[in-house]
């Protein structure tokens, strides 16, 4: 099982040859949910070169099993790409809010369930090209049936869907949500060791 950190994955004095520092940072574009940077970046080798990126505040996705060992899972529309993605529940971290905090509220808001149980899985970023986006992923068991609290312009449809069922579609490109995709591997995973 992974740990809950964002350290870096290289090792700190082998990768000084590859890192890029920051000369100079311009706030782009100033929205609700993302922030756009625009920065000057000294290359290592001393020549510079513009980064475009947003800044993401981070959020969650929960795996959630009911006792059957069913997954609840979504269909929502995702209006970047003007199509409904099947996905496991997720969710923005607010501001200041523990990564654990969100993840139950998210499960709850989405899908009416609450879980007795999470196990930290991982943290994936999902586009580091581009992005801050961390994702942190979350197993939930011990499931009972609550009230769901969608936001107001949330719309989404719960239904459940064995692993098998789950890894067909990722197969077969229907499932390409990354996260969800993952998430699925990691349960897969598991299941095969």
């Amino acid at each position: 099982m992974g740990q809950d950190n964002n350290s870096s994955p290289g090792k700190a004095g082998t990768d000084v040859h590859l890192i890029e520092t920051q000369v100079s940072s311009e706030l782009v574009f100033d929205g609700k949910l993302l922030k756009i940077h625009r920065d000057m970046a000294r290359l290592p080798d001393g020549s510079e070169s513009v980064r475009e990126y947003t800044v993401h505040p981070g959020a969650v996705m929960v795996i959630p099993e009911l006792p059957d060992g069913r997954l609840i899972v979504e269909r929502q529309f995702r209006y970047p790409l003007h199509q409904v993605f099947l996905e496991f529940p997720a969710g923005k971290l607010d501001p200041g809010e523990d990564p654990l905090v969100c993840a139950r509220r998210e499960l709850e808001e989405e899908t009416g369930y609450v879980a007795e149980h999470f196990e930290y899985l991982t943290t994936i970023h999902p586009v580091i090209s581009y992005s801050t986006e961390a994702i942190r992923l979350y197993r939930a068991w011990g499931l009972s049936k609550g009230v769901q609290k969608l936001d107001a312009n949330e719309f989404l449809e719960v239904t459940t869907m064995t692993l098998d069922e789950i890894m067909q579609q990722v197969w077969s490109g229907e499932i390409t949500d990354v996260k969800t995709v993952i998430g699925a591997f990691w349960l897969y995973a598991r299941q095969k060791s």
